[in-house]
């Protein structure tokens, strides 16, 4: 009996090790903590302790255990909503500067970089892009910016 429940603790440890490398969302863990709480069990009625004691020990385990997978889930899923900081993904919303403006060529400088850069092609014709204009990152298609002209509530700090 004592063998089951240290085989079933060793189990548990091997999931949450697996839980740490594999991208589960947290559903590995809850085989590890029921694992965990079966083989804590299993150990104490192996020692002859009461039932009412093991049973206390097993769900206090049990909502710790639960407790701390709802929270570590929330903060994960608070993670991944959240919008990227840094790389090319994080420049759409940015205002730039146009630096040249040939025909459909535009270089266009944001974040301390210089970029190639298209017009949004819902511009008119008389909305053409010229040196020094304000332009907001529109999309990122590889290293291309598509951009179009600033408004002006979007220059105002």
């Amino acid at each position: 009996m004592t063998l089951a429940g240290v085989a079933l603790i060793i189990t548990a440890l091997v999931l949450v090790v697996a839980e740490a490398h594999l991208s589960t969302g947290g559903l590995i863990a809850v085989g590890a903590a029921i694992a965990a709480v079966a083989g804590i069990t299993v150990l104490l009625l192996a020692a002859n302790v009461g039932a009412v004691v093991v049973s206390g020990i097993a769900v206090g385990f049990a909502l710790g255990a639960g407790w701390m997978l709802v929270m570590s889930r929330r903060h994960l899923v608070r993670t991944l909503r959240a919008r990227p900081r840094t790389g090319r993904e994080a420049l759409v919303g940015h205002i730039g500067v146009v630096r040249s403006a040939d025909e459909s060529k535009l270089a266009v400088f944001v974040d301390g970089s210089l970029w190639r850069a298209e017009p949004d092609p819902i511009l008119e014709e008389e909305e053409e892009l010229h040196d020094g204009d304000r332009v907001v990152v529109e999309r990122v298609n590889g290293l291309t910016l598509r951009v179009r002209r600033a408004e002006q509530w979007e220059l105002s700090p």
